[in-house]
């Protein structure tokens, strides 16, 4: 794909579905088996927001000066508390040693090991798209530049200025986040219903288009820039940011 290409990546459990625009607004919209496939089809774009974590925990019992500990990143607790009542949405990811575990229980293990913490259930779930896409960031040295982990309901939240009221997957959520991005773009409407009809025949949700366009208006320059949280984040063993990104004219926290 061309330069000038802002792409959204929304992670739906079993593949990917990717969203993006162009200087002219809606380009397309694809459904991925995996993460790889999302950046072999956009290794060109100018950016790729995608709502898997990159930069994974420390496993250092006295974490590190950027104000993360071991097994929690600050990115993480931050987004918990801008969002309120919507923070249990985060998730927070494994250690790197954890992801790469087949077995709740071994995973869970290994992360107490490392972190004296306990692994979740739903970190546990993230587990393959994390290692995969922490594998391709190494691997692919270019990706780092591209690629940025995003939040819908953090993307909700900068859009609206408020978070989210109603689950995803309802008539009340579909119809906020439908009126959050018709905030930011009038267009938007008849952009996400171009992307489900891309996404017909594949048991992509309608709330998972939703969440790809959230993810999409981040990566796509307008009104406000793209902002990280923390500002100033630490990076992991790896050199990757422990961040997460949104688009907003104002900081959502000091």
């Amino acid at each position: 794909m061309a330069d000038d290409v802002w792409v959204g990546a929304h992670y739906c459990g079993d593949r990917w579905l990717s969203m993006a625009f162009d200087r002219d607004g809606y380009a397309s919209a694809a459904v991925h088996d995996g993460v790889g496939d999302v950046w072999f089809a956009h290794e060109d774009a100018e950016r790729v927001v995608v709502d898997v974590p990159i930069g994974l925990p420390s496993e250092e019992a006295n974490g590190d000066t950027g104000g993360d500990h071991a097994g929690r990143r600050r990115c993480d607790r931050l987004a918990r508390e801008v969002l309120g009542e919507r923070g249990d949405a985060i998730v927070a990811p494994p250690v790197r040693e954890a992801a790469r575990k087949r077995r709740y229980a071994v995973a869970s293990r290994t992360h107490e090991r490392r972190t004296g913490r306990e692994l979740s259930r739903r970190a546990f779930e993230l587990r393959d798209a994390v290692s995969v896409l922490d594998d391709l960031l190494e691997e692919f040295p270019d990706a780092r530049d591209v690629l940025a982990p995003g939040h819908p309901e953090l993307a909700f939240l900068a859009a609206a200025d408020h978070p989210a009221e109603h689950d995803r997957d309802t008539a009340g959520g579909y119809a906020e986040r439908l009126r959050a991005l018709a905030s930011i773009d009038r267009d938007a409407p008849p952009a996400v219903q171009s992307a489900a009809e891309a996404a017909a025949g594949s048991d992509v949700a309608v709330a998972d288009v939703l969440d790809a366009a959230l993810l999409a208006y981040t990566a796509l320059p307008r009104e406000g820039r793209l902002r990280s949280l923390p500002p100033d984040p630490p990076v992991d063993d790896r050199g990757l940011p422990r961040r997460l990104v949104y688009r907003s004219e104002t900081p959502l926290t000091e």
